[in-house]
């Protein structure tokens, strides 16, 4: 008997599954198919990404499906249009044996009429990002009164895009005799508020650890300075010949500028990023899974959903601000039991992030050396030498022309002829790592930088800072670490001196060094945070000696303080006015 007509699936679809060459079924198959199919119970299944979750209950769903009825009987909710597009192409195929089940993706950046049409004709199954299907029931355009089953995958995702009241709205208006399935990566808090309000005592399969990494991922970390990430970026894609990668950036700005440093050095490589239209993403989804592109710079929010296989890395330029990011970011490599490669490029003031996402997710990271020019080269020219090794010529095309060039080359001894064959191949990399600096920076090293923040020593002269007034504060997530860490990736210098940095909801004060002022103001023009640029206002300079009492958040000796206005001493809490002077009236009289 067929491995996976044991799980208890219908002979049409196990015939699909065994033509797209599957042979044995993944985990998280073998655990959740036959309980779908034979219990029908909701259910919370966490695993990571690549593990087979899309047939794990896209073939239950196609068996329940009822062909004679024409109306939406399951509903699969996704993040993004990219995730959509995939379910749906999966479903199709694993129906192509069962031609009266039609499933209809509906998402965002598509004509919303096409898709009502294509529901109208008739869809058992619809494959829906959350926004375009809450457009879809405020129209009324599609009819979920026939669901038997919903199903969220990369349910934490979501929730991370801001998805929270479109789920709520869509599941408010399922019918609540429904199974609900639940797919996650992660189990956050708010997933598990979804599985407690909206399921009925749902039974959880976790596959691997929970809120754990891929065992079949390799997690590396580099560690240079701020200012030469990119080199060292462009070192390990050069010491990888067979580079197939994603490189995650935290901005807009950062993704568009590293994917055209890339290009300009001689990388196919192309950026995925918010400001795209949907033809410009389908395009640069296009090339990158032909392999017309190599590496594909991305933010966290464009790369959501993607299903690219066989990545042979994961590079973070940045590491995420969550460590579920991190989560959803390694699992785009490693993917069907495949081995895979996550790459963290840090500095020394992030080597705390390294170690809470260790412990959070119960991984070891390897410290790896940046390799040095000599080791590139290396590596390069044998790759080099391998490829000419593997390809046979073509003795028939040759044959004419063989006499006329061993003539030519006859003067050369075999040395000689190696040395010019090895320099023309590869005289591009020799030239771009000739006498270049090794990368690498130990936690040990005695130039260590100093701490981000911290104050000037005593009688290390007067300081001057300039204040920095910004549009954007903690319901942005904003907090100090984060607000310095870009800064300083931003400016390229890693020693620079802040002062106060006050947060309020929605703006900032931020205190630096005015010697760095000029790279500051133009640094806050290249940051964007949440899709929005930072606007940022100098207001006037404070001089600091360096001096510190016993409360060191009082201004130290030299420093210009501004009085306060009688207005607003009086305004303030602990003010209770000043002592009248004496006067005959209330002063004491002597017995």
């Amino acid at each position: 008997m067929n491995v996976f007509a044991s799980l208890g699936i219908c002979e049409e679809i196990v015939r699909s599954v065994t033509e797209l060459g599957f042979t044995e079924p993944t985990p998280v198959q073998i655990q959740v198919i036959p309980q779908v199919i034979q219990e029908g119970t909701d259910m919370v299944v966490l695993a990571q990404t690549g593990t087979g979750k899309t047939a794990a209950f896209g073939i239950p769903l196609l068996q329940a499906s009822n062909a004679g009825l024409h109306k939406p009987q399951a509903l699969v909710l996704c993040p993004t249009r990219e995730l959509c597009l995939q379910v749906a192409r999966d479903l199709t195929n694993f129906a192509r044996f069962l031609p009266e089940i039609k499933t209809v993706p509906v998402y965002g950046g598509a004509p919303i009429d096409v898709q009502i049409k294509a529901i109208a004709r008739g869809a058992q199954i619809i494959i829906a990002t959350p926004g375009r299907l809450n457009d879809l029931i405020r129209r009324r355009a599609v009819d979920l009164s026939q669901l038997h089953t919903v199903v969220l995958d990369e349910a934490d995702e979501m929730l991370q895009m801001g998805f929270q009241e479109e789920l709520n709205a869509i599941l408010n208006a399922t019918p609540a005799t429904k199974t609900t399935m639940l797919f996650s990566a992660t189990m956050p808090r708010d997933v598990a508020q979804i599985a407690a309000r909206y399921m009925r005592t749902p039974k959880e399969i976790t596959v691997g650890r929970r809120n754990g990494g891929a065992a079949t991922v390799r997690h590396l970390y580099f560690m240079v300075q701020a200012r030469d990430r990119y080199k060292a970026l462009c070192r390990i894609a050069d010491n990888t010949p067979s580079l197939y990668a994603i490189i995650f950036c935290r901005t807009r700005q950062e993704t568009q500028d590293v994917a055209s440093w890339l290009h300009r050095d001689g990388f196919r490589a192309d950026a995925l990023h918010g400001d795209l239209s949907q033809a410009q993403r389908d395009q640069v989804m296009k090339k990158f899974r032909n392999r017309d592109l190599e590496i594909l710079v991305a933010t966290d929010v464009a790369a959501r959903g993607l299903d690219v296989t066989d990545l042979t890395h994961v590079i973070n330029y940045n590491l995420p601000d969550s460590v579920a990011n991190y989560t959803h970011r390694s699992g785009r490599t490693g993917r069907a039991g495949k081995e895979g490669v996550s790459i963290a490029l840090i500095h020394m003031r992030e080597t705390h992030h390294i170690r809470a996402i260790e412990k959070q997710l119960q991984i070891r990271f390897e410290k790896a050396m940046v390799p040095t020019g000599n080791e590139v080269c290396r590596k390069r020219l044998l790759h080099t030498i391998d490829t000419v090794l593997d390809s046979g010529p073509d003795h028939g095309a040759l044959t004419p022309f063989l006499p006329e060039i061993a003539e030519r080359l006859a003067d050369l001894d075999r040395e000689e002829l190696i040395a010019r064959f090895v320099s023309l191949a590869g005289g591009a990399i020799l030239a771009k790592y000739r006498n270049a600096p090794d990368l690498n920076v130990s936690v040990d090293h005695k130039t260590q930088p100093a701490k981000t923040g911290a104050r000037p020593e005593r009688n290390s002269g007067p300081r001057r800072f300039t204040r920095f007034f910004l549009n954007v504060g903690t319901k942005d997530g904003i907090h100090a670490k984060r607000l310095i860490g870009q800064l300083n990736e931003a400016t390229g210098l890693p020693h620079i001196q802040f002062g106060k940095i006050e947060l309020t909801a929605h703006t900032c004060m931020l205190e630096a060094d005015s010697q760095s002022s000029h790279r500051i103001e133009h640094a806050f023009r290249l940051i964007m945070v949440n899709g929005r640029k930072v606007l940022a206002e100098t207001q006037g300079e404070r001089v600091d000696t360096g001096f510190r009492g016993k409360n060191p958040g009082r201004p130290g000796r030299g420093q210009v303080r501004k009085p306060a206005s009688p207005a607003r001493k009086s305004a303030s809490p602990g003010y209770k006015g000043r002592k009248p002077a004496p006067t005959d009236r209330n002063r004491r009289q002597k017995p």
